[in-house]
């Protein structure tokens, strides 16, 4: 339980700690949305930059994918944990927490003078991660209870939370290019530092007068539950599904998520209260963000693979190639959460945003290795952005409508846990299904002669991409059924009375 406080205005007039809160409501809202920003952008900017890192450290191929894994690794396994600290020491003081160590493990690796340190700094990044991203969401939940201000709110965080892959590419290929590799980390110092001052600035203190215990058993099962998974499915990426450490990490991923669900049913402490997702709702959110988190790596990896290598873009070029993909996903985001779902609820505009997302991805499935971007690329992109941001957005307010304050934390950590776990999903199943067809397409059409080896190898690359999309189109199909299917009729619940003071 958290009590208010009281504070004085600028005019020197006592008010309390709910009303300065909504007085600051959008610059709280500008505060965490740089957070979100952050955490996003470190899943793809240091993509870009990897080639560059791996030259001047000295690292093999081998070793490479560890820059990225080691952020997903941790990110994805402590969000729960960090999700329900939030709860029980405060979303203010987690969020400041998260800021100052995520800049300190950034500066780590900005400095990083081997491999080691580079991957240590990386899983640190995770590590605080997963302590501000979950707060961040929760502090948006508690801050905006007004229902067209939520949805504005909302909508602009969606927007943030979906594109920022996309300007992660683009930021990654700037300072790459123009500066060195390592600014792709150092960046994460300004922006940290801006969030940290207006988030002791705007956010109001929280004045708890209870501890509730914390579900140790349900934090270590769903912590190495989660690493299991996520590394199971990385491994898959590099090794193939075969492979024995995939199977064994993901059989035991499953089996502790099993076990996992089956102490939160008996504790009174629960880490994730099952409440929380078995609502139809809630539930049907979660889904639809996880699927989302698949179906955009389709968009991201192999599309970036296609701009670079057969239309031979820059990496600036490459991330400016998907600013009209944002730009659509945050008219799209904002105008689907300030008008459109107050008024008919988030069914069935998240049924028509991912079906719109998979029509977008089936365009994509007519590249050649001759297509052009404005007039082959670019449709498929602004519908997808404007599927994505009618999803994506809806389902994360979806996600943690109805809840009460105490459970805001953990609930918003499984929003980031979805998306995060997706994402690593979509990487490993995407690229293998990659990989399959590109050697099945040579097996078929092995080149006559040294003069047309290369047309038949990048023949061969589009059609790997091309089958990857229609895999991500039917995956995002999928998620316009399951939204269909399971989210109910109806707008959403009203916020639980009390929640917007908790800071």
């Amino acid at each position: 339980m958290t009590t208010l406080t009281t504070e004085r205005d600028p005019q020197g007039v006592e008010e309390t700690a709910e009303g300065r809160t909504h007085r600051l409501r959008w610059a709280i809202l500008g505060v965490l949305g740089l957070a979100q920003l952050m955490v996003v952008l470190d899943a793809t900017i240091v993509n870009i930059a990897l080639p560059h890192a791996q030259q001047s450290l000295g690292f093999g191929n081998a070793e490479r994918q560890w820059i990225v894994t080691a952020y997903a690794l941790a990110f994805g396994s402590l969000l729960l944990l960090g999700g329900r600290l939030s709860d029980l020491f405060g979303r203010r003081a987690t969020l400041i927490v998260g800021l100052v160590g995520f800049a300190g493990m950034s500066a780590v690796g900005g400095a990083a003078v081997n491999f080691d340190m580079l991957v240590i700094a990386r899983a640190g990044q995770g590590v605080f991660g997963a302590l501000l991203a979950p707060a961040a969401l929760s502090l948006l939940a508690t801050t905006f209870v007004d229902p067209a201000e939520r949805g504005k709110a909302f909508g602009i965080f969606g927007a943030i939370a979906g594109g920022g892959g996309a300007i992660g590419l683009l930021l990654g290929g700037m300072l790459t290019e123009w500066a060195d590799w390592r600014w792709c980390l150092y960046v994460n110092l300004a922006i940290a530092a801006i969030a940290l001052v207006g988030a002791t600035a705007f956010i109001g203190k929280q004045n708890s007068t209870s501890r509730p215990r914390l579900d140790i058993p349900g934090v270590v099962t769903v912590s190495l539950a989660l690493f299991s998974i996520v590394y199971g499915f990385s491994n898959a990426e590099t090794n193939g599904w075969g492979d024995w450490a995939t199977i064994v990490w993901l059989v035991v991923g499953v089996v502790l998520l099993g076990v996992f669900v089956w102490l939160q049913s008996r504790t009174a402490h629960a880490l994730l209260p099952l409440r929380i997702i078995l609502d139809r709702t809630r539930g049907g959110s979660y889904l639809v963000v996880f699927i989302t988190g698949i179906g955009m790596f389709g968009i991201f990896l192999f599309l970036t693979y296609y701009l670079q290598q057969n239309l031979s873009f820059t990496p600036i070029q490459t991330g400016l190639a998907f600013l009209p993909m944002i730009g659509a996903l945050v008219f799209s985001a904002t105008l689907s959460t300030s008008v459109v779902l107050p008024r008919f609820g988030p069914r069935w505009l998240m049924t028509a945003g991912m079906a719109l997302a998979a029509v977008g991805m089936v365009l994509l499935t007519q590249l050649t290795e001759t297509s052009a971007y404005a007039s082959d690329i670019l449709p498929g992109l602004i519908i997808m952005g404007l599927g994505i941001g009618a999803s994506m957005a809806p389902a994360m307010q979806g996600a943690i409508s109805g809840v009460s304050g105490d459970d805001a934390g953990v609930a918003s950590a499984t929003v980031n846990t979805m998306q995060q776990v997706g994402g690593s999903v979509g990487t490993a199943l995407l690229s293998t299904i990659a990989s399959s067809a590109l050697t099945s397409y040579l097996a078929d059409h092995a080149p006559t002669s040294k003069s047309n080896a290369a047309y038949v190898m990048q023949v061969a690359a589009v059609h790997s991409y091309t089958t990857a999309f229609w895999w991500a189109a039917g995956v995002f199909a999928l998620g316009a059924v399951i939204a269909g299917a399971v989210v109910r009729s109806g707008k959403l619940p009203a916020t639980p009375e009390g929640a917007a003071v908790l800071a």
